[in-house]
Order: structure tokens, then C-alpha cells, then sequence
């Protein structure tokens, strides 16, 4: 009989470790190995008796339309509370579980990292579905925010290691239409999915609100999004005469960051990526007569204003960057996409 879907997001959750005997038998994520052992059986029973629709229909009854579902491509965070979810704390069957990301307001304590130090602290944290915002504080009892990010720009993404912890979730919003970058994460790991969770409950109820014609299929992929893709390339200035330097990139939709540090809180600068309907291309290799570059495998990227140009360590990057690219390039833009592009052009 062919394993059931469930069957295989169990098998996601289960390692074959043989840790020292001198401690606990534990998953790459730190958690207890016996607690899977004991978390899969009574599902795993219950799907061979009755199969994967009847387990289906019994475990996910209710889930919120704004519930992100992992997939074998996700960290190991998420596909380890989407199974606790349904099969230990049944979430999925009771909507008084929901509580924690479905009330519309959502309030705790972070570790946030400094902006300039790198030293992580403890920041109080609000999520305000009304008022449509996340804020937080820096002193607990601080009566003013420190930063108010409006949830129409917010996005929230794991980052396990890029942060250096399973459980790392990166923030991201505008300010001065510039992106912001915020570093955060929680022991518990059921505490950061129920963030991130609010945080598309949130975007979901603006969305809503915003698109009132548009289907929950429409909105869904505009919840959260993971970076298109990140990785170190070299650049040159606006006069191509500089010298290359090498950057942290970062992809975002039609957003090209780049950055000193990939923790930086902002970005150095950003390129906006058109359509090439919009007289926008990505080409291989550089103009001639450049200098200054180390690494030898060129991208030129033609924007209606002026090339960008940049060199990656490998071909392999250099076509992985190229296919991302094109990918947005060859998206038409949306009509408010327009605005943006005009933002950037207005940029000194």
C-alpha cells in the first residue's frame, strides 16, 4: 500500500539518530526523538484503518484560510508544528485552539537582535489587527513604541541559517518606502509559528479588506513570502570605474537588496527588477573593458535608466541568479508596481 501524505509528513518529523547514550535520544532541532515515536502512532493507526481522506477530513477540519501548510521545502520548524498541530494539540478541530494567531491581537516577548551591536534582547512585541500594525518596545514598560510597521508592508520569513537558530524568523517592512530588516526568534517553537501565523492572519484580514473581490486562492501567496534567492555577488558603482565590492543579495519579489552584512538592518541599496515589456533584461557576462572585478562569471542587468552590473563566484551561481531574475522579468507588472518604479526612479 503507498504511503498516505500524512504518513509522509510524519516521516519528515522522524530521524534515524543514534545519539550518545550519555543524554536524552534528540532530533537535529533538539527536541525529545521518543516524542515522535509517540506523536505518530495513534495517527499513523487511525490513517491505516480508515485512510488518508478520513484522517484528512478528521485532522483538518477547520483550518484557517490564512494557516500557512508546509511543504518537504520549508524549515524544519514549520513542518514539525504543522504535525503537533494537528495530530498532538488537534488545532485543526476545535477553534478555540486557534486562539493564539486568529484573535486579531497578539501580544509577548521576542529576542530581538540590535540594529548595531548584534547582541540579542528581549523586546515586547504587539500585533494589532485593528489597528493594522506590529510594534515594539524596547523597555517593558515603555509607553511608546520604538517602531510601528504598518502590516501592508510586512513580511515575515524563517531564517534558521542565516540566524543561527532553528527557531529565527526575519521581519521585514518599509520605512521611507526602504526596506527595514528585524531579527527575531523565540525558545519555543510553537510560540514563533503562532507569530508568524498572526502576522498572516493579519495580512490576510488587510488583504481582505483591500481586494474585497479576490478569492482566498488570489490572496493566499500575498500572505508571506520566502526570498526569491540570496547569496554573495560582487558590484560596481553607477560609473562602472569603482571597484567591485562584494555584497549580500537578496531577491524580493521585484526588489534587489543588497547589503555589507546579510544581518544588516538596512540595505546598502536596492534595484528595482521591471518586466521586459518595460524595457527591462538580464543579460550574462559584463560590457567590455570593465576592471576590478575578482570573480570572473559577469551579470549585466538593463534597466531603462542604466546597467547594473555584478560578478559571481561560480557559473553556477551566475545562472541561478540569472534564471531568478528572469523570472521576475518576465512577470508583468502589476498596476501598482508602477508606483514603485516610479519611487526608485525618484531615488537620488
Amino acid at each position: 500500500m503507498s504511503r498516505s501524505l500524512e504518513q509522509r509528513e510524519m516521516a519528515w518529523q522522524t530521524f534515524p539518530l543514534t545519539p550518545p547514550p550519555s543524554r536524552p535520544p534528540v532530533d537535529m532541532a533538539g527536541h525529545d526523538y521518543t516524542s515522535y515515536k509517540s506523536l505518530s502512532s495513534s495517527p499513523l493507526q487511525f490513517m491505516d484503518s480508515v485512510g488518508n481522506n478520513t484522517a484528512k477530513a478528521k485532522y483538518e477540519q477547520i483550518v484557517p484560510a490564512f494557516y500557512y501548510k508546509p511543504t518537504h521545502r520549508d524549515c524544519m520548524l514549520l513542518r514539525e508544528q504543522w504535525i503537533r498541530a494537528k495530530y498532538e494539540r488537534k488545532e485543526f478541530m476545535c477553534v478555540e485552539k486557534q486562539e493564539p494567531y486568529s484573535a486579531g491581537y497578539r501580544e509577548g516577548f521576542l529576542w530581538k537582535r540590535g540594529r548595531d551591536n548584534g547582541q540579542y534582547l528581549s523586546r515586547k512585541f504587539i500585533l494589532s489587527e485593528r489597528e493594522g500594525v506590529l510594534k515594539y518596545f524596547n523597555k517593558h514598560d515603555a509607553r511608546e513604541p520604538k517602531a510601528i510597521m504598518k502590516i501592508n508592508t510586512v513580511n515575515a520569513t524563517f531564517q534558521p541559517t542565516k540566524i543561527g537558530t532553528a527557531n529565527g524568523l526575519q521581519i521585514t517592512y518599509l520605512k521611507d518606502n526602504s526596506t527595514r530588516n528585524i531579527f527575531v526568534y523565540h525558545e519555543d517553537g510553537k510560540e514563533m509559528v503562532d507569530w508568524f501565523n498572526a502576522i498572516r492572519a493579519a495580512r490576510f484580514h488587510y488583504l481582505q479588506v483591500a481586494f474585497p473581490g479576490a478569492s482566498i486562492a488570489d490572496l493566499s501567496p500575498k500572505l508571506t513570502r520566502n526570498y526569491i534567492k540570496e547569496g554573495y555577488m560582487e558590484k560596481t558603482g553607477p560609473k562602472h570605474t569603482e571597484g567591485f565590492k562584494k555584497r549580500w543579495f537578496t531577491m524580493d519579489d521585484r526588489r534587489l537588496m543588497y547589503f555589507k552584512d546579510p544581518m544588516d538592518a538596512y540595505a546598502r541599496g536596492e534595484v528595482f527588477i521591471g518586466s521586459k515589456e518595460n524595457s527591462y533584461s538580464v543579460l550574462p557576462g559584463l560590457p567590455p573593458n570593465i576592471q576590478g572585478y575578482h570573480w570572473q562569471f559577469g551579470i549585466t542587468i538593463v534597466t531603462p535608466d542604466r546597467k547594473f552590473l555584478f560578478t559571481c563566484e561560480t557559473e553556477g551561481d551566475q545562472q541561478d541568479w540569472i534564471a531568478a531574475l528572469q523570472s521576475v522579468i518576465d512577470r508583468p507588472m502589476l498596476p501598482q508596481e508602477y508606483a514603485v518604479e516610479a519611487y526608485f526612479k525618484r531615488k537620488p
